[in-house]
């Protein structure tokens, strides 16, 4: 499978995590705004990544792919069948992509992605205003985390997954989870970091983190 996407992107690192836990092997290819590679367009006709190639079968969006693997390769399952349990993974997925990520992103793009990678600045008022509106948030999920397992309980899941790539890309800004002030959260974390797919993909990122914050 071609995986379209710089791992930096939570968005990236979630499709990267699922297709590890499941074992399928991908490739990495370049891809995103402004790229006008007719292979990488032909997966993303909105230029956003990640997108994948699975055979000639081309999609785009972590969720829709998230989606698509869990149903194409049922094991292990990241999206439950029951349906009370479905409902909470999806939730989860969106609560960090849209929720987390969009005040924890204003501060990635604004002070990462857009001065080091783009080279074409950041606007700090906009990373204070994501600095403003975090704080809710994480507060309220180290409300919600359980003292043991997951964020379904016993069950593993993709809102698990979602939720700990956002914090992991955060914290190349300073913002990861912060054991001191959340510490349920911050174990809960640990034991998604602990996950063999998990720290798999983390290998692989971070040469490439590396490089980028030594920009």
């Amino acid at each position: 499978m071609k995986l379209y996407g710089a791992m930096l992107s939570p968005f990236v690192r979630k499709v990267a995590v699922v297709l590890t836990e499941k074992g399928i092997s991908f490739d990495l290819a370049r891809g995103g705004p402004g790229s006008s590679d007719p292979d990488f367009l032909a997966c993303s006709p909105l230029g956003k990544i990640p997108a994948i190639d699975d055979d000639g079968f081309q999609l785009a969006d972590s969720t829709a792919i998230a989606t698509y693997i869990d149903a194409q390769y049922p094991d292990p399952r990241l999206i439950p069948d029951d349906p009370r349990l479905k409902g909470k993974a999806v939730f989860w997925d969106e609560f960090a992509d849209t929720v987390l990520g969009a005040s924890g992103l204003k501060i990635l793009f604004n002070r990462l992605v857009g001065p080091k990678l783009l080279k074409v600045g950041g606007d700090e008022v906009v990373a204070l205003q994501g600095e403003a509106e975090l704080p809710r948030w994480v507060d309220w999920l180290e409300t919600a985390v359980p003292d043991e397992g997951w964020l379904l309980g016993e069950t593993f899941s993709l809102g698990d997954i979602a939720v700990a790539s956002t914090f992991r890309t955060l914290a190349y800004v300073g913002h990861g989870v912060d054991a001191a002030v959340r510490p349920k959260t911050a174990a809960w974390y640990a034991r998604v970091a602990a996950r063999p797919a998990w720290a798999a993909v983390a290998a692989q990122e971070e040469p490439i983190a590396q490089r980028i914050m030594s920009m």
